[in-house]
């Protein structure tokens, strides 16, 4: 009988406040329905692994979090809609995009173009494109109404460091006139900075960004007048944007290219000399955010005019009063007033304050309210808002404090790598513990219950009663916590050298520690009543009392005693794990044959069994009766960190365990047949701490992504066969998408044009792509079928219906056209041009005679136009080359005229009579009191109004 498996999932993820991979954005919190949400401080929106979490700044608390079931990639860029403020588009790991809607928490479109990780996200100013850069060097516009990608601009050679959108349009009236966004402003690593025309497809202008290697940012100025460019060890320079160069190409007069949009004005330095990897200018304030990768941020402030004027004047009578009597014939032009284009630029932009962060900086949003405040995402699993002082204020206060720390989001995360993990006897707490912090967490509600100040946690364990941890630091030093009172209880010099691990012995009297410094010491429980001073009153106090030592000859990495309390497995720094008995301490077995030292092991709950997991990415299982290896196997690509057998035999699966490493993977292991079971992905980061539950129905692991994950186990059953099926399958695909790239871009080659199609296939395009292959197959020999059939209807009319294809009859015996529009119907927007590329072009005459059904039969006129026109587009050359082809096309042509003609009138029709309706309503909701001049501009507004209604209608 073939044995089956219970299955693990992943169920909860928590401990991670914002992920070093992705950007933040500030929100503010009017929009929310309910007023009890509403804290005034506004929301953050940030990347957590692969999920987008939103929190409340003020409370800390997590509000919503956004997850896509099919997507494991971590997110790499966020970016709000500026027309529709509940519109985000999340850009991943995997190169994929997907809209979400803030209200609702689901996806809108998702769209998938790029090979790598999407760098840059930017919407235009009416919210219909978005333009998306990635480290593959491309840049795609995205079409958000039709859902399609309109075209893939090629010219930088290294990631896109960023994107802007500009109107080109020098005065709101323009602005009106022109309300699409004509032209897109770009940075690369490369360190140019490229100017793009989106309605030719090409790059008019590139420039060298910077002097001295990438360029890593760029910050646009809200009146999109100027913009700063960032790059290495401190260098900022700073650009004018020329609005009336820009109206010129946008009229695409002649002689328009020999004017510069891009000025350069020079360069700044800022304090700090490492990469600047944020600009962000304040979108109402004079004050620009400037940031490099370490723990401070700088404010820039711009100066107002008559400000510089008046410092340049007081240096120029300093100048004058240096050098004396010399300069008296010049003094009268000294003292003009300079232009604003002469003015130096350091005049211009001054340092206004620098802010220590708990952290190195990832990413910053400025918050929009009353004030400076800036909100700040730290590598370390914090979010931070800081109060600015302006300088209006500076001022009047005379204050030292340039800013102040208002509010963070700190509780519900680790700020450095968790290191231990401990389970609750009843599986209820969970302890965490990190360099600097042990939290304990709620299982059930992810609710961290205590934050406690610790030193370096090397591991940690639960006591029996679960009222009190013990942590075992780098130090040497154990640490003994009240979890309730939330205090520290005692503190012990325990060792000599780091604590590497700890166990409770199963009778839950005592203990064992074992060190680097070669020994294991062996620790009592007891409560001892101690004096209150001043008093002869006593108390009960918890002690650990060591009464043992066991000294071996190298340091100790990892020890267990077996459930039976009998022996006790030792690991040493010279690959062995030697065993003990517990009584007498004297040494039974010696197990040897890891090649690098043994990092983690477990004993099966029956004692038999031992498994031990290596530096050198090997698993070993051995006997605990005579010391013999059963079985070796090469488990994972890196070290591996934690195993742990299951803690019972409940289902016959005693003898399982599971294993994680820093190849970010947990596998499960069949003990008895050495076979991986399953295969566990979803941390970003290697993992180090793995702990199963005492029930064994879940396990929790802790990684270096600052995420805590519980895999929880469900009743579905899995097969060894169909899990070996199922990894060969997406071996096969992942090749298969590596190829398609591949011969992408050997087509491309070294010439490539600078504006392509935006595609990119992938299995969904292909599957998409052989189901209307099928589709047309089927359905051209159902039309035969049905042609015979009423041909001899004609002389027979008592003839047998002919046996059509048991598809179409499980669908109700739709007819062939019906099932083949459905069919396309289903594939995603953006996915379909990329399924139509799969068709060989001997399957076009068969798509052209649908065509013609559906137009003739008025079937989503849209679509029908849609893959007409693309097809049309792709293979122009061969279809008019073609004889057999052309007729056809003369026969749709014919049917879509018609169509399109018809709903031309009916939507002419259906305006004006809206317009007619509009005017009537207009009419009937005047109120009797007159205000007799408001009343004379509404006649002219409605003159106007009826004016273009009329040729409208025309």
């Amino acid at each position: 009988m073939v044995k089956s498996y219970l299955k693990f999932e992943a169920s909860k993820t928590f401990g991670l406040v914002a992920s070093a991979t992705s950007n933040i954005v500030w929100i503010k919190d009017e929009g929310l329905l309910t007023s009890s949400h509403r804290t005034g401080a506004g929301r953050a929106i940030v990347g957590a692994g692969e999920e987008v979490a939103c929190w409340d700044v003020k409370k800390g608390e997590l509000l919503a979090k956004w997850r896509d079931s099919d997507c494991n990639a971590q997110v790499t860029c966020i970016a709000q809609s500026k027309a529709d403020e509940d519109i985000f588009a999340v850009g991943y790991e995997d190169g994929s995009i997907r809209l979400w809607d803030s209200r609702l928490g689901t996806v809108m479109i998702s769209f998938n173009g790029h090979k790598t990780a999407v760098t840059q996200l930017a919407f235009d100013k009416g919210g219909a494109r978005l333009a998306s850069g990635s480290k593959d060097t491309n840049i795609i516009i995205w079409d958000l109404i039709a859902e399609v990608g309109v075209v893939k601009l090629r010219g930088h050679t290294d990631q896109i460091t960023s994107l802007n959108f500009l109107s080109g349009a020098a005065d709101e009236d323009d602005i009106a006139e022109n309300d699409q966004d004509r032209f897109l402003l770009s940075t690369g690593k490369d360190s140019l900075i490229k100017f793009w025309d989106l309605s030719s497809q090409h790059c008019i202008e590139t420039h060298i960004a910077q002097s001295n290697g990438e360029c890593w940012s760029l910050g646009l100025s809200p009146d999109q007048s100027g913009c700063i460019t960032a790059g290495n060890e401190g260098e900022l320079r700073v650009w004018s944007i020329d609005p009336n160069a820009m109206k010129e190409i946008a009229k695409e007069k002649e002689g328009a290219n020999t004017q510069k949009i891009l000025v350069d004005r020079g360069n700044l330095y800022r304090h700090g000399k490492d990469r600047t990897i944020g600009v962000h200018f304040h979108p109402h304030s004079d004050y620009i955010a400037v940031h490099g990768s370490e723990k401070s941020l700088e404010i820039l402030r711009i100066r107002g005019e008559k400000e510089i004027q008046k410092t340049l004047a007081r240096k120029r009578k300093r100048r004058k009063e240096k050098d004396g009597a010399e300069n008296d014939q010049t003094a009268p032009i000294g003292d003009s007033p300079d232009s604003l284009a002469t003015v130096p630029i350091t005049e211009i932009f001054v340092s206004h304050a620098i802010v220590r962060t708990g952290g190195k900086i990832r990413s910053v949003d400025w918050i929009r309210g009353k004030g400076l405040q800036l909100l700040a995402a730290t590598t370390n699993n914090q979010l931070e808002v800081y109060n600015v002082v302006s300088a209006e204020k500076k001022k009047k206060d005379q204050e030292e404090i340039d800013y102040t720390r208002t509010l963070s989001v700190e509780i519900p995360g680790h700020r450095t790598d968790v290191r231990s993990l401990a389970l609750s006897a009843d599986d209820r707490m969970l302890s965490s513990a990190s360099n600097g912090n042990l939290k304990v967490w709620n299982v059930r509600t992810q609710t961290c219950l205590r934050t406690l100040d610790c030193g370096y946690a090397l591991c940690s364990t639960f006591l029996p009663g679960d009222k009190i941890v013990v942590v075992g630091n780098k130090n040497g030093e154990l640490e003994v916590f009240d979890i309730a009172s939330s205090t520290l209880i005692d503190t012990i010099q325990a060792h000599e050298g780091p604590v590497w691990a700890l166990h409770v012995h199963p009778d839950g009297k005592s203990m064992v520690t074992g060190s680097a410094d070669k020994t294991a010491k062996f620790w009592k429980f007891e409560v001892v009543q101690e004096e209150i001073l001043g008093t002869k009153r006593t108390m009960p106090k918890f002690k650990l009392v060591h009464i043992r030592t066991l000294k071996v000859n190298d340091d100790i990495l990892s020890l267990k005693f077996s459930p039976d309390a009998r022996l006790l497995a030792v690991s040493l720094l010279d690959n062995t794990v030697k065993v003990f008995f517990v009584d007498t301490l004297k040494l039974f077995l010696n197990l040897y044959g890891h090649k690098l030292p043994v990092l983690n092991m477990d004993i099966s709950y029956d004692s038999k069994l031992i498994v031990t997991c290596s530096a050198d990415k090997n698993i070993r299982l051995w006997g605990l009766d005579f010391g013999d290896c059963h079985k070796a196997f090469f488990a994972h690509q890196d070290s591996i960190m934690a195993v742990a057998f299951m803690p019972h035999n409940k289902e016959g699966d005693g003898h399982n365990f599971f294993s994680a490493s820093k190849d970010r993977l947990v596998k499960y292991w069949d003990g008895d047949k050495f076979e991986q079971i399953q295969k566990l992905e979803g941390h970003h980061g290697e993992i180090w701490a793995l702990i199963i539950s005492h029930s064994g129905d879940f396990i929790v692991t802790a990684s270096h992504d600052k995420s805590i994950r519980v895999w929880q186990q469900t009743d579905e059953q899995i097969f060894l066969e169909e899990e070996r099926e199922k990894e060969l399958e997406e071996l096969y695909e992942q090749n298969l998408a590596e190829s398609l790239d591949k011969e992408e871009e050997a087509i491309e080659g070294e010439d490539k044009p600078e504006a392509v199609a935006a595609g990119k296939q992938t299995m969904e395009t292909l599957t998409a792509g052989e189901r209307i292959v099928e589709g047309l197959e089927l359905g051209l020999e159902d039309l035969e079928q049905i042609r015979e059939y009423n041909e001899r209807k004609t002389s027979n009319p008592k003839a047998a219906p002919p046996s059509r294809n048991p598809l179409y009859l499980a669908y109700g015996n739709i007819s062939a056209e019906k099932y083949l529009l459905n069919t396309i119907q289903k594939i995603p927007a953006a996915s379909l041009q990329d399924a139509l590329l799969v068709l060989p072009f001997s399957k076009l005459p068969a798509l052209f005679t649908f065509l013609n059904i559906w137009a003739g039969k008025e079937w989503d006129i849209p679509l029908t136009c849609r893959i007409l026109f693309f097809i049309l587009k792709t293979h122009h050359r061969q279809i008019v080359a073609s004889k057999m082809m052309r007729p056809m096309l003369d026969g749709i042509r014919g049917n879509l005229r018609r169509v399109l003609s018809k709903q031309k009138d009916e939507m002419g029709y259906n305006l004006a009579a809206l317009q007619f309706i509009g005017g009537q309503v207009r009419d009937k909701s005047r109120s009797d009191y007159v205000d007799e001049e408001l009343w004379e501009q509404e006649e002219q507004q409605q003159r106007g109004v009826k004016k273009r209604q009329f040729v409208t209608v025309a």
